[in-house]
């Protein structure tokens, strides 16, 4: 009688996800060009994916100390973006700790702010998405991601702060790394992921059949959309009516 194999942990390495890649473009790893060449289109890719959406193994949760008068924080530099943002008094300690709303607006909005030193309990943020490259020089300081509040928090330090700026962010996928690890994502996009890297090695490959690539470009549209569509929250939504008041 056959047995189940009882173990779910299949998680190819980069070798492995590259040969199968050069297989469906009908070719075979040779040179350690290919190998290069390869890892290379897979860190373009994931680079891309980050412009396709949220995904929810990127998301990460984390905080700032708001300190009195200030009104610029960094963020972590591999951040995409941020999702959800709270204030949280009394430094998040007894009882009386409370998650109060604060609204994300444009820098248009901001800019307008006649006084942005004006202190109290900070209601707004426009979040400054900086490249996170350095400039200038070598010496030079990564242009770090940030949030800008306003009103500027009335009280509180960096060890002692009042208010705690709470946010859940899109953080940089791992890159590809050296061939000897495995890839930072779910093993539902592994696929998804090979798929396509096929199609971008197909692309430089000037000896692939144009037909083959634009069916393994069909193919990485399919993939990307099954595992796109499965990646998404399943909570159900409610949506309140606003009362008006006249």
């Amino acid at each position: 009688m056959a047995y189940t194999s009882d173990t779910t942990s299949f998680n190819p390495n980069l070798n492995e996800i590259f040969e199968e890649a050069f297989e469906r473009c009908g070719l075979e790893i040779r040179t350690g060009y290919d190998f290069r060449t390869a890892r290379r289109s897979l860190n373009f890719m994931l680079t891309e994916w980050a412009n396709r959406g949220i995904n929810l193994w990127t998301v990460e949760q984390g905080s700032v100390n708001l300190v009195q008068g200030q009104t610029t924080y960094d963020l972590p530099i591999d951040t995409v973006d941020l999702l959800e943002h709270v204030i949280r008094t009394d430094s998040g300690q007894g009882p009386n700790q409370t998650d109060l709303n604060i609204t994300r607006i444009s820098v248009s909005t901001y800019s307008t702010i006649p006084n942005k030193l004006a202190q109290g309990r900070p209601i707004q943020v426009w979040v400054n998405r900086q490249s996170g490259q350095k400039v200038g020089s070598e010496a030079a300081v990564p242009k770090y991601p940030q949030i800008n509040v306003w009103p500027c928090p009335d009280q509180g330090t960096a060890q002692q702060p009042y208010y705690i700026f709470y946010y859940w962010r899109l953080k940089r996928i791992y890159d590809a790394g050296d061939g000897t690890n495995v890839i930072d994502i779910p093993f539902r996009f592994l696929n998804c992921m090979v798929a396509g890297l096929a199609y971008m090695i197909a692309v430089k490959k000037p000896e692939v059949d144009p037909q083959r690539v634009a069916g393994l470009k069909m193919t990485y549209d399919e993939a990307w959309q099954l595992a796109a569509d499965e990646d998404r929250e399943k909570a159900p939504i409610r949506f309140v009516p606003r009362e008006m008041f006249y």
